[in-house]
């Protein structure tokens, strides 16, 4: 494969904008908060989220071996597993996770699936320790919690989505976030029960596509719901350390009845070693 990851990358020119959340939809263990004047420097960002076809690239040049592929499984969501599927450990409070032996990149829903009809979707199944591994070979690296926010906002000031506020504007879906009963039934009234190719619908006025919903993207920061007094932060990096890093965007699964977490100010923290069946990334420059 002669791939070029960095390719599709756009060049932002950087600046202040409002970052983070005050909305009563946020999580305040989450740290959304409060709205905070951020200056980011000029910085490339990809327009799309890496996709298989990509990171299969850097699997055949490197022969990286993935988190999951090296612990033997990873958390696949329990309706995309065929009724015949053997039992599996669940999550205790997430029991639509269920810890699938052989599940990897290669394999999103056990060892007896493969990739077939998905290379232009994103990558999943990669833990942050994979993410930068690909970063490193392609010349990138992961964006910082600030920039990839700056450029998911497209330019909005404050806006919920990387479009406005309206999830669905005149009817239309723009992003792919559960429909319907969370977990029983996704309808999939917006295209896809799943992932979905990384440029699918309409790209926000910065030229990106999917930064709400589809998979969460893994960012440089360690996770803290603090954030420091001093304004405006310039080029913030998050904490010097901590346990979790920071994912943006939501996915596929979030859904109003149980996680708002699509929203361009919303966030999420998670051990650098998980792998998920919607967890992927996107580069910077």
């Amino acid at each position: 494969m002669t791939l070029n990851p960095l390719a599709g990358m756009v060049d932002l020119p950087g600046g202040s904008f409002l970052m983070g959340s005050d909305d009563p939809l946020g999580y305040p263990s989450d740290g959304e908060g409060p709205v905070r004047e951020v200056v980011v420097s000029p910085f490339r960002i990809s327009s799309t989220a890496v996709t298989n076809d990509e990171f299969g690239a850097f699997i055949e040049a490197t022969g990286h071996v993935t988190t999951a592929e090296s612990e033997g499984w990873s958390f696949v969501f329990a309706g995309h597993l065929p009724d015949d599927f053997p039992e599996t450990r669940g999550v205790v409070s997430a029991p639509w996770w269920r810890q699938v032996f052989g599940s990897a990149w290669c394999h999103p829903l056990g060892p007896d699936s493969d990739l077939g009809g998905l290379a232009d979707h994103p990558v999943v199944h990669v833990s942050w320790f994979d993410a930068v591994g690909f970063a490193n070979w392609a010349g990138g690296r992961l964006p910082t919690e600030a920039e990839w926010e700056f450029a998911a906002r497209g330019g909005l000031t404050q806006a919920r989505l990387p479009w406005g506020d309206d999830l669905c504007p005149e009817g239309r879906h723009r992003c792919n976030i559960w429909t319907g009963t969370f977990p029983i039934e996704d309808t999939a009234e917006d295209g896809y029960a799943g992932t979905c190719p990384v440029d699918t619908f309409e790209p926000n006025g910065y030229g990106l596509f999917n930064c709400s919903g589809n998979v969460w993207e893994w960012c440089a920061d360690h996770f803290s719901s603090h954030h420091p007094v001093k304004r405006p932060l310039v080029d913030p990096t998050g904490p010097p350390m901590g346990v979790d890093r920071i994912a943006k965007g939501g996915s596929f699964l979030c859904h109003d009845s149980y996680c708002h977490r699509y929203r361009v100010g919303a966030r999420l923290g998670n051990t650098p070693d998980s792998s998920t069946a919607h967890q992927g990334f996107r580069l910077a420059a």
